[in-house]
């Protein structure tokens, strides 16, 4: 039948049930039913071999909603909890399973594949989020970057974006699957719907609550440092801060229009208006941005579009026996990690507890039962906590 829907997207109903599977889980699970090997006991891992961009570690987030896809199946489940960072192995090079499925087979095998896309993007989301987020120190960070993605995706990405670290969300649905209110500027659409920009600027400060920041952005017309130095004369002491949205190609280097905008300000007293910037902002130019006098950023595509984690979900057991293909490491394990240094030990379930060479401290196992046939056991935080959680780690960790 020809598709009938006004968007592209699946139901909670069809994620739940299946639909969104790769046809041969389906056709196995078929098989196995012919053959009476449905209820066969597995234990399977979520694992990745490596991390994308050489980074040495990541945030894992999607949990929650994996959790919600399994409640109800016959299968039991223990992760890592929702925000953890972690590496793709451990000290001795094996690979860290981020979260382990026990159940009969064929009773949930057809959700494997929304069970790694709820964990694949939120993930690489949330690890890009936290990247800046430790470059950035306690400078102000805003999610800018739903506009670059699928609207349907909108409340995933800025619930990942806030959990690894960024201040605030630009869009309405996002903040409210974070849990805080939207954070946002103002439009070059508005300043050239008035044709100027002090009287755009003014409208704005006269229009809208005192409790949002007084941001005028400030390179629609002119050179942007005068008009900088015009809305820090139109507004005064309202005056919170500056955007510059100015991709770097426009005149020469991000970083130098900054540092210019930051002397001619500071020379008129100006000193208090802050500078903030999007356009462009990754991870990796962020650095000469904060030297130039950068004091906040809008990041926007390097966040919503950030590469995805690529973890695969692996047979380590078969009825009690441990078993694995090629390249994987058979039977279940535990995860045990330094609380301090945050370095990551994976053992043979039931092993004694390890100490942490570099820290001389007994590490702690993070595998913990999150779902008991089909019954969600774990507490589900609100991501305030999770993110204050992740701010947490990270303050633990030199690596970037």
């Amino acid at each position: 039948m020809p598709w009938s829907r006004r968007f592209y997207i699946a139901t909670d109903d069809e994620i739940k049930h299946g639909l969104t599977t790769d046809i041969y889980f389906e056709r196995t699970r078929i098989i196995l039913d012919k053959y009476g090997l449905t209820d066969r006991i597995v234990s399977m891992e979520v694992t990745c071999g490596k991390l994308p961009r050489g980074w040495p570690w990541a945030i894992l987030c999607g949990v929650e909603e994996v959790l919600k896809l399994l409640e109800g199946y016959p299968v039991d489940v223990y992760g890592l909890r929702e925000g953890t960072l972690f590496t793709s192995n451990d000290i001795k090079g094996i690979r860290v399973p981020v979260m382990r499925v026990e159940g009969p087979y064929g009773r949930f095998c057809f959700l494997e594949t929304p069970l790694l896309g709820l964990l694949c993007q939120a993930t690489g989301v949330a690890t890009m989020a936290a990247r800046i987020r430790k470059k950035a120190g306690d400078r102000l960070v805003i999610g800018f970057g739903i506009r670059r993605m699928h609207p349907a995706l909108a409340p995933m990405i800025d619930r990942a974006s806030y959990i690894g670290g960024v201040d605030g969300v630009s869009s309405i649905i996002g903040a409210e699957a974070a849990g805080i209110k939207p954070m946002g500027t103002m439009p070059h659409a508005l300043i050239i719907i008035f044709e100027d920009q002090v009287k755009a600027w003014k409208a704005f400060d006269e229009v809208l609550p005192q409790d949002i920041p007084r941001i005028a952005l400030v390179d629609t017309f002119y050179d942007e440092k005068v008009e900088a130095i015009m809305a820090a004369e139109a507004l005064g002491s309202r005056l919170t801060g500056v955007r510059l949205d100015t991709p770097s190609s426009r005149k020469g280097s991000f970083a130098e229009i900054v540092r210019e905008v930051r002397w001619e300000l500071n020379i008129r007293g100006y000193r208090n208006v802050k500078i903030v910037v999007s356009g462009g902002i990754d991870d990796e130019n962020i650095d000469e941005l904060i030297e130039a006098g950068a004091d906040g950023f809008g990041v926007g595509t390097s966040i919503s579009n950030a590469p995805t984690v690529d973890f695969a979900m692996d047979i380590v057991e078969v009825e009690g026996k441990p078993i694995a293909k090629r390249g994987k490491f058979s039977g279940r394990k535990d995860v045990w990690r330094c609380p301090e240094c945050l370095k990551i030990d994976v053992e043979p379930i039931g092993s004694s507890r390890p100490i942490c060479l570099s820290c001389g401290m007994e590490m702690e196992n993070i595998l913990e039962p999150l779902l008991i046939d089909g019954r969600i056991v774990a507490d589900l935080p609100p991501p305030s906590d999770i993110r204050s959680y992740v701010l947490k780690q990270l303050s633990k960790i030199t690596m970037v």
